[in-house]
């Protein structure tokens, strides 16, 4: 079984093999070119976007600079998806993000591991768990979500939070390790932040 192979199937394998390398290192070409652009290149930075990642919906933006393992040749992003400043994506495994989903700056998603045991680390061997984020999810600034996690739908992680397990439908979940405060209710149809209603029609 090739490296590759390996890797693909979740096991540990060498990701200093050249094999491994000689892969990766074509892939992060066009993120390079991606961070080099900004406000009135949209058109390229679109195209671009297409050709990086495996997935990406319509009105779909990520805000350089952008930072992934493989340059997001393992990222699927769904439509209205908006990343901010810094994002730094450990795509060596599979990320799944939804639909219509904010995700603040400096937020780390992460798939790749390595193992606990020190003499299987001095061989650079890692494996990699996949991540998957439903729709309607709010990351805030500097959240980081770890290997193997599943966000669900409508959720928001708050500022600074690690996650480290599942977090469900709609909730509010926060803190190192993240865990959920509460669920999203009726005060949240009322109140926008605090003591600030909404003067907006919700529909």
């Amino acid at each position: 079984m090739t490296e590759r192979e390996r890797m693909d199937k979740g096991l540990v394998y060498d990701c200093s093999s050249v094999e491994i390398m000689t892969e990766q290192t074509k892939h992060v070409g066009y993120m390079k070119e991606y961070n080099t652009l900004g406000l009135g290149n949209e058109k390229r930075m679109e195209e671009l976007l297409h050709i990086m990642l495996a997935e990406v919906g319509e009105n779909t933006y990520i805000q350089p600079p952008f930072y992934a393992n493989w340059g997001g040749h393992h990222v699927h992003l769904g439509k209205w998806v908006y990343v901010n400043f810094n994002g730094t994506f450990v795509d060596d495994g599979n990320i799944y993000v939804g639909d219509y989903i904010m995700i603040g700056p400096n937020v780390t998603i992460a798939t790749a591991g390595h193992p606990i045991y020190p003499p299987l680390r001095e061989k650079q061997l890692q494996y990699n768990a996949d991540v998957h984020i439903g729709k309607n999810v709010w990351l805030g600034a500097g959240v980081v979500v770890c290997p193997g996690v599943t966000i669900g739908d409508n959720s928001v992680i708050g500022a600074g939070s690690v996650v480290t397990k599942d977090i469900p439908d709609n909730v509010v979940a926060y803190g190192n390790p993240c865990r959920v405060a509460r669920e999203i209710n009726e005060h949240d149809k009322e109140y926008y932040f605090k003591d600030k209603k909404i003067d907006l029609p919700l529909e």
